[in-house]
């Protein structure tokens, strides 16, 4: 299937990613049927942009004057971009032949689907699951985010057992394809988190709004992972737990606020006491922050949390898994989706 410019866009968002963009691009460009492809550069200080200015002139080139972060990066990028469907594509990833025809033939053969994800494999690894969104993303009952084949830093490998097609919670932000007027609607990303967690908080506001979030294993990127920054990271333990008390703070309905963010700060602290116990200083300072950060936005957060007017009960979104994932991880020993019991939501047949 060929796609005619530009009904596909797929934005790259770039960041001192040069050696990236050298070896992924030219899969993206051979790959993508047709589809737009742009390349929005965050202020690079290495040779990103006469990188590509010499080697693709056939790519759109977004530059911006400043670092906005993943989340301005991409909303100040596609105000730029006409489309019917946004691809977010990170840098650092390889797609493959036909990647794109079943995520945008589910998307127009559902008009109530916003936003999908293909299966996201490791390139290092190439026969498990890869961290960021494996296949398809779920939030426990205290907001923390896991995927069908990856809980914690246990990835499954690939038997064949998520070749599906199925309603999650969240798709990945590595490889996200969004309803270019639902991502609107729903008011992009928020750019107050600046990089993570920002597609689970909008998946979760779209989901309030009435659309549905999907799975779709019949498309296949593979994933570098930290190509931008590395898993172990204070900058990133940082964003994650501030973002994490955030995205609850944001969404939750009313009567559910105080009984899930309170048990989650509680978990975030026995957390803060594990860094402290392997020594891991800048850890404990950096989830310390993130709360003192947190609380010091309130006035911020109350304002988004009044915009997003429809805020539904936990059970009645797609996704949420009543349960702790922690307790069952670390001390039930439930090391894989499946082991969860995860109840399944409408599923379609592959």
């Amino acid at each position: 299937m060929a796609y005619n410019q530009p009904t596909v866009a797929v934005v790259i968002l770039n960041w001192n990613g040069r050696r990236w963009l050298e070896q992924f691009l030219p899969s993206v460009l051979q790959n993508s049927g047709g589809a737009h492809v742009v390349v929005a550069d965050n202020a690079s200080t290495d040779d990103s942009v006469s990188f590509l200015q010499h080697r693709f002139p056939e790519v759109r080139l977004i530059r911006f004057a400043e670092n906005l972060g993943f989340c301005e990066g991409y909303n100040q990028a596609l105000r730029q971009v006409e489309a019917t469907y946004y691809v977010l594509l990170n840098s650092d990833v390889e797609v493959t032949p036909g990647w794109l025809d079943p995520l945008v033939e589910l998307l127009e053969g559902n008009p109530a689907i916003a936003a999908c994800q293909p299966k996201i494999k490791s390139f290092h690894q190439r026969t498990h699951f890869e961290y960021a969104g494996a296949a398809g993303g779920f939030l426990d009952a205290y907001g923390y985010p896991f995927c069908r084949g990856r809980l914690f830093d246990t990835l499954e490998e690939d038997k064949g057992q998520y070749d599906d097609v199925r309603p999650v919670f969240w798709a990945t932000g590595a490889c996200l394809f969004i309803r270019a007027s639902a991502y609107w609607q729903a008011g992009g990303l928020e750019k107050q988190f600046f990089a993570h967690m920002e597609e689970i908080d909008l998946c979760w506001r779209l989901q309030n709004l009435g659309h549905q979030i999907y799975y779709h294993g019949a498309s296949t990127v593979y994933h570098v992972g930290g190509g931008t920054l590395p898993k172990s990271n204070p900058r990133k333990t940082f964003l994650n737990f501030r973002n994490g008390a955030a995205l609850l703070y944001k969404n939750l309905a009313d009567e559910e606020l105080n009984q899930i963010l309170y048990p989650r700060l509680v978990l975030d602290g026995v957390a803060a006491v594990q860094f402290f116990l392997k020594g891991e200083w800048k850890e404990v300072q950096a989830i310390w922050k993130a709360h003192r950060q947190f609380f010091a936005g309130k006035r911020y957060w109350n304002q988004k949390r009044k915009e997003n007017l429809v805020k539904k009960r936990t059970a009645q979104l797609t996704g949420w898994y009543p349960r702790s994932v922690v307790w069952q991880y670390f001390v039930k020993g439930r090391k894989d989706f499946a082991a969860l019991h995860v109840p399944d939501r409408a599923a379609l047949p592959a």
